[in-house]
């Protein structure tokens, strides 16, 4: 898939809307694109994790971890069961962790920071709910594309 969030946002124009939060990017690959999964959780990334264990069908989960950066709410092994399951991207509006590790994955990893700090796990979150991240709300089915320049995300 040949992704150019430019190119997206010029032909989309009036549906078009761009994550405004800084993310950097962390994963093995650079751009990525499909349905969104949502989680809302912060400082626990247990919700995070089930869902990286479940079918991804090439989508691209949106965390909406409340821009903390205290702990992160994804690494390498979370990563890794993602890749597994078919997952094409995760977007953090938050921390990750194992960055050298990241890099290695063919999964798309945005977030807006690194910390080696996990968080504690407690079952607290909840998946498929709207999110807001990068001043952007994010509901489950919408398309979501990544790559350099940026994250733009489209209707379901």
């Amino acid at each position: 898939m040949n992704i150019s969030t430019p190119d997206i946002a010029d032909q989309n124009a009036d549906t078009v809307r761009v994550l405004t939060a800084g993310f950097i990017s962390f994963g093995g690959r650079e751009a990525f694109g499909g349905p969104a999964q949502t989680v809302k959780c912060f400082e626990d990334n247990s919700k995070v994790k089930d869902l990286a264990a479940t079918p991804g069908e090439g989508r691209v989960m949106v965390v909406d971890g409340g821009g903390s950066l205290r702990r992160a709410l994804l690494g390498d092994m979370i990563a890794a069961a993602a890749v597994a399951n078919g997952w094409v991207g995760v977007i953090v509006d938050g921390a990750v962790r194992d960055v050298e590790s990241l890099r290695t994955l063919d999964l798309g990893v945005k977030a807006l920071g690194s910390t080696p700090l996990k968080t504690d796990k407690r079952g607290l979150g909840e998946v498929g709910a709207p999110v807001t991240v990068g001043g952007v709300t994010v509901r489950p089915g919408d398309r979501v594309y990544a790559d350099a320049t940026g994250v733009v995300v489209l209707p379901g």
